[in-house]
């Protein structure tokens, strides 16, 4: 086990030693989820700050120094083993995936990064595939700190079959049919029995998948906004999005809605022994005992 795990472990049994056990466990799940969104949250930090700050006549471009920022931030990452190689598989999944949409999406004027930089690439700086990372962080560090099991699973092919449709259909849109309509359907569908069991304290609850994917894309909203707001990229027309002016359209958050399932099976690619298939009732509560030996055996090191 190494640093990282150690000293989460003992804020962990600190928590539970000074506190009631509920608000303990209240308590523990904020911070948890605030642990495992910390990549993200520093690279909003970032573009909060370089917003600022930022002067057109200074010799590094604000888009050139993010990236720097972020590589600063993943380097740090790995070396302190706060992510694991596992997790850095799924980051540059994430990575590549993100990219090749924005790309797309950037070349299809859906939106635009106005600002100059030497790292652009088709008018999309390099450092915009962190966030599409971040979003791989927190995913595969989630499922690590709360000890996730995905229970009464939908057949793997099924997800990824959805997940490809999903992700296609974010491209085809603009030439055909927009069928993201029965996509939203399908998600509710192949989910509706998908428990997430988890791990708060000493007690493990459970959330259905698909509340989970819903709950997740409003933060991503948020975090759109900030985006927007601090003019990092702007939509069509994008100077009406600001935090001075009109928020983001709430059809975004449907989108990222859509887009946490391709995440979602993106990470599944490399976390495939959490996900527990079909066959238990979906009001039943599973033997904790039968959980665990669907769990890979902890990373050391």
């Amino acid at each position: 086990m190494n640093r990282t795990r150690r000293l989460e472990h003992s804020l962990g049994r600190w928590t539970r030693s000074h506190l009631p056990a509920r608000s303990s466990e209240f308590i523990m799940f904020v911070l948890k989820q605030g642990w495992a969104s910390v990549f993200g949250g520093l690279l909003l930090g970032g573009l909060i700050v370089t917003d600022q700050i930022w002067k057109p006549e200074w010799p590094i471009a604000r888009y050139d120094a993010l990236l720097i920022y972020a590589l600063a931030l993943q380097i740090t990452f790995i070396s302190t083993g706060m992510e694991s190689w596992r997790e850095v598989k799924v980051i540059l999944l994430f990575h590549l995936s993100g990219t090749v949409m924005e790309v797309f999406k950037v070349n299809m004027g859906s939106w635009t990064y106005p600002g100059d930089g030497l790292f652009k690439l088709w008018g999309v700086p390099l450092f915009s595939g962190f966030m599409y990372a971040s979003v791989g962080s927190y995913m595969a560090r989630v499922i690590r700190l709360f000890d996730m099991r995905f229970v009464s699973y939908p057949p793997f092919w099924i997800t990824v079959l959805l997940g490809a449709l999903i992700y296609l259909n974010f491209f085809t849109h603009h030439f055909g049919p927009d069928i993201r309509v029965g996509l939203f359907v399908a998600t509710v569908l192949i989910y509706a029995r998908t428990r997430i069991w988890f791990v708060v304290g000493n007690s493990r609850y459970w959330m259905p998948l698909p509340v989970a994917a819903f709950l997740s894309s409003f933060f991503l909203w948020i975090a759109e906004n900030i985006g927007t707001g601090t003019k990092t990229w702007l939509y069509n027309g994008g100077a009406n999005y600001s935090w001075n002016g009109q928020w983001v359209s709430f059809a975004k958050m449907g989108s990222w809605y859509l887009l946490l399932y391709v995440s979602f099976v993106t990470v599944t690619l490399v976390f495939r022994n959490e996900l527990i298939p079909g066959g238990s009732h979906r009001h039943s509560r599973p033997d904790p005992q039968s959980l665990d030996t669907h769990a890979k055996v902890k990373e050391c090191g």
